[in-house]
């Protein structure tokens, strides 16, 4: 008679028999979840207003601003490889999390503290480099703990409650600046709570599974390690490459928002309008996966994106935006979880942390190239031009969609 490891998905699997819906989500990948929101919580705090504090606390100049995010975010993407193979070979996805989730919480207390350029130039880097640690480990995590049926569920949780630490922290920005008069430090101290309780709930609540006794036979990233990722998986990255090319960076739903006429200070509440459109979708979208295709769900998931370019592109007026940030937000929440699952289950289980970190650095270039190409037809063609190469983009990835179908 074979005996189950008590904290490996076997253990889950069966207890998901007793109980269903989120309720039968292993209790690691809701700690994980909370983690991601008190994280997010407490970066997008600061990084809410960073920028102006930047540009007139200290005097830095808008294009260093911009120079300064493109860099650090390029190399979270960058790191995210490296880590994810890592926790392949060390067999050590916790250990790595925490590390990068502890990065997080160490920089945070550095921008009530710099008073120059370079201190904030540091702290964000190390940030990011946090960041890119934990990433891929953390999504291998989640497979390791979840049975296979419920993987949609688990990845659409997690997400969900990521993005509502997204939403609540330029919202307590908001608040907090308004309470403290504009005291930018302040508001930075206060952010530096959620980042060690995040740091917390990861090393008390989030229980390892023990990894198989025969680790990942060759070296991470190597020529033998990349063959063993079959062309499902490769699909699968290519398809979330044409896919985030449709989906440009949501700074351009704000300067949506300045066309359709919203003041600078009220544009970022479509960020939050999105988020909440975001994380109310990601969970019922990852069950559903469960039941039904991936691919269906991906599939209305990327014909909603189109709906929502449509809608950005010809709607006039402040409704028209709100529509279309709304499907916006309801596009991610039906794509960004299940894409999860899939990375998760066309790769062997000793190679997760390898394909993610794969998955997160060429989806995250084609962000940035996305970005680009947006900004670029911005200012040849206006917004309409913008939204309406996103349309194309998501069409196209549909087309990407019929032959990921067959491979299911």
């Amino acid at each position: 008679m074979k005996i189950a490891d008590p904290a490996s998905p076997l253990t889950s699997h069966s207890a998901s028999e007793y109980r269903t819906g989120w309720r039968a989500v292993h209790g690691s990948v809701w700690a994980l979840g909370f983690v991601s929101m008190l994280m997010d919580i407490s970066s997008e705090m600061i990084h809410a207003l960073l920028p102006l504090y930047m540009v007139t606390v200290l005097g830095t100049s808008v294009f260093a601003v911009g120079l300064i995010e493109g860099i650090a975010e390029a190399t979270a993407s960058v790191v995210k490889v490296f880590s994810g193979a890592l926790s392949d070979r060390l067999g050590k996805r916790k250990l790595l999390a925490a590390l990068g989730y502890g990065l997080g919480a160490l920089t945070k207390p550095v921008f009530p503290l710099a008073d120059t350029l370079g201190w904030l130039i540091g702290a964000r880097f190390v940030d990011r480099v946090g960041k890119g640690i934990r990433s891929a480990p953390r999504d291998a995590l989640v497979a390791d703990v979840t049975p296979p049926e419920l993987r949609g569920a688990a990845y659409g949780l997690r997400q969900a409650l990521d993005v509502v630490g997204a939403f609540t922290g330029p919202l307590l920005a908001i608040g907090l600046m308004w309470l403290t008069a504009g005291h930018f430090q302040a508001v930075f101290w206060i952010a530096v709570i959620p980042a060690f309780l995040a740091a917390a709930v990861l090393l008390v609540f989030v229980h390892e599974p023990k990894q198989p006794t025969a680790a990942q036979p060759c070296a991470p990233l190597s020529r033998a390690a990349l063959a063993r990722l079959d062309a499902g998986y490769w699909w699968v990255v290519g398809v979330g490459v044409v896919f985030t090319l449709a989906r440009f960076s949501e700074a351009f739903l704000i300067l949506r928002a300045g066309e359709a006429g919203l003041s600078p200070i009220s544009a970022p509440l479509v960020l939050v309008l999105m988020g909440i459109a975001f994380s109310l979708s990601a969970y019922p979208a990852g069950a559903l996966s469960d039941r039904v295709s991936r691919v269906i769900v991906l599939v209305v998931g990327i014909g909603v994106l189109i709906a929502a370019d449509l809608v950005l592109a010809f709607v006039p007026g402040l409704a028209g935006l709100a529509v279309g940030v709304v499907l916006w937000g309801l596009h991610m929440g039906c794509t960004q979880g299940v894409f999860a699952a899939l990375v998760a289950e066309r790769a062997p289980a000793e190679l997760r942390g390898t394909a993610f970190g794969v998955f997160h650095l060429l989806t995250g270039l084609a962000l940035l190239l996305a970005s680009v190409i947006a900004g670029a037809l911005w200012d040849a063609w206006g917004y309409r031009g913008t939204f309406l190469c996103g349309a194309v983009f998501a069409s196209l990835t549909l087309l990407g969609m019929t032959t990921l179908r067959q491979r299911s």
